[in-house]
């Protein structure tokens, strides 16, 4: 299973991007502040998506070390998932913190999108431990497809 939860996040900034972008001129300090907690940010965005391809890493490994053993496979999984939800936790507070300072600055519309989207996105990072957990055990119980 991809990195779904990291993806969408990034693609709520991408849908948000245009609005983000102001007709001021660069020397504008309300358009340089709204640039610089936007790449910091994305910074945020790029190293929870690294910590989610570790996860997913770790719980390969353990699925695979557990063999057909589907008790220990599991408990094992969840293990890993428990240390890496605060991260998700967290950076679905970061995600909500990002969108509040960047509402007054958007248009109307974007606001709107935002309002929308918002809990979705959240609850998908927040999920992200399980979703990534349970596309391993699909992906693995599915039958190997003929070469």
């Amino acid at each position: 299973m991809s990195l779904r939860t990291a993806l969408v996040a990034a693609a709520v900034l991408a849908l948000a991007a245009p609005a983000f972008a102001q007709e001021a001129p660069a020397a504008d300090p309300a358009a340089a502040a709204a640039a610089q907690a936007e790449a910091a940010f994305e910074a945020r965005a790029e190293a929870f998506q690294q910590a989610m391809g570790e996860m997913q890493g770790e719980m390969q490994a353990a699925l695979t070390a557990a063999g057909t053993d589907q008790v220990k496979a599991n408990a094992d999984m969840d293990a890993i998932a428990a240390r890496y939800q605060p991260r998700a936790d967290a950076f679905a507070n970061e995600l909500d913190a990002f969108l509040t300072s960047q509402m007054p600055v958007m248009p109307p519309e974007a606001q709107a999108q935002m309002a929308q989207m918002g809990p979705m996105v959240r609850a998908q990072i927040t999920g992200a431990p399980a979703s990534i957990k349970a596309g391993l055990i699909q992906a693995a119980a599915a039958p190997a497809a003929p070469q």
